[in-house]
């Protein structure tokens, strides 16, 4: 190796591929490297924890890297950008790694301004890496992930993956409209965990108070997943609230229903949505097996009372009718809209 200690720094907030190639070539010319993770509370985007673990996972292969934190109480970038700040730092980071640094590793848009060989030399060589070798910054991807989307490295899409919500009464074409979204958008999408339950207990009135526990949790679990495979956006069919109407619907004993209530509240307080949309009961009801009678003989009953639930707990949500093509249309629309995404990659 040609130096035994290696330092590289930054906010890495968030981390992109930029950082990643120099990361990989600092590694690759030390014994030991140190990243070195720059951060203020209330001053970024990502938590410090969240960077830990994107930089850890994306160079675990790598064993000679460590990092490491320096907190600074600078209110803003610009802040700073001063000599005081840049000198504490400098300082905070010897005292932190406790060994000579024989390699200080940087973007060259420092170079020609003395800011790393005056904290740093003559006792570490200041080394710079081209900074638009990968033509991206952490500023692009805090304006518009969705539009960077290649130079975001795979452990951190989860965080930027906005998610999209389909919801309603039954046989409103949730399933089909999540899947054809799904396969538009190049993405992937969650289907409903109460088909697979419902299948199971043999129908809808059979089922028992474990079911809906289970699609509570699994749903909230399948989407946590998927997030982390996702293209940009995810398409979700059916949320905790639907659920829990399902459980009000269907379940007979009060304490059960209680039950499956405080559940469908805590997840539906841990999930966000970037875009809910509801579709409405104006397409004609199929009955495919599993699908409730008394919900079919009212249809706008029950749409209605799955939307006073999300009035209840304050859920913000967009209509669509009409039929399957307008259904299709409209929710493109709507997604480039609020999410300014649409099939231009």
């Amino acid at each position: 190796m040609r130096y035994k200690v290696g330092m590289y720094g930054g906010s890495f907030d968030p981390l992109h591929l930029g950082h990643i190639h120099d990361i990989i070539k600092a590694s690759a010319v030390c014994e030991l490297l140190y990243v070195v993770i720059s951060w203020c509370e209330g001053r970024e985007s990502t938590s410090k924890e969240l960077r830990y673990r994107w930089i850890l996972n994306s160079t675990k292969h790598l064993s000679n890297i460590k990092i490491i934190f320096i907190e600074d109480q600078a209110v803003s970038k610009e802040v700073y950008d001063t000599d005081f700040y840049w000198q504490k730092g400098a300082d905070d980071i010897k005292k932190a790694i406790g060994t000579p640094i024989d390699a200080v590793f940087c973007g060259d848009d420092y170079k020609g301004t003395n800011r790393f060989e005056s904290l740093y030399c003559p006792e570490s060589e200041i080394i710079y890496f081209k900074r638009r070798e990968v033509p991206i910054s952490s500023t692009e991807i805090r304006e518009w992930a969705s539009n960077n989307w290649d130079y975001i490295p795979t452990v951190c899409k989860a965080y930027y993956t906005r998610k999209v919500l389909i919801l309603g009464g039954e046989s409103t074409g949730k399933s089909t409209l999540v899947q054809n979204l799904a396969s538009a958008f190049n993405t992937n999408f969650v289907a409903e965990v109460g088909r697979d339950t419902c299948a199971y207990a043999g129908g809808e009135e059979l089922m028992i108070v474990d079911d809906f526990y289970e699609n509570l949790i699994r749903q909230k679990i399948n989407i946590m997943d998927a997030a982390k495979q996702s293209n940009r956006i995810l398409f979700v069919d059916t949320d905790a609230l639907t659920t829990l109407f399902y459980s009000e619907f269907l379940l007979k004993n009060k304490n059960e229903i209680a039950n499956c209530t405080k559940l469908a509240e805590v997840i539906h307080t841990i999930t966000e949505w970037d875009l809910v949309l509801f579709l409405e009961p104006s397409v004609a009801f199929v009955q495919d097996g599993t699908r409730n009678e008394t919900i079919a003989n009212d249809r706008e009953k029950y749409s209605r009372q799955i939307k006073d639930l999300l009035e209840k707990y304050r859920v913000n949500y967009c209509s669509i009718d009409g039929d399957y093509l307008d259904r299709f249309v409209k929710a493109k629309e709507l997604i480039g809209k609020h999410l300014k995404i649409d099939t231009k990659w």
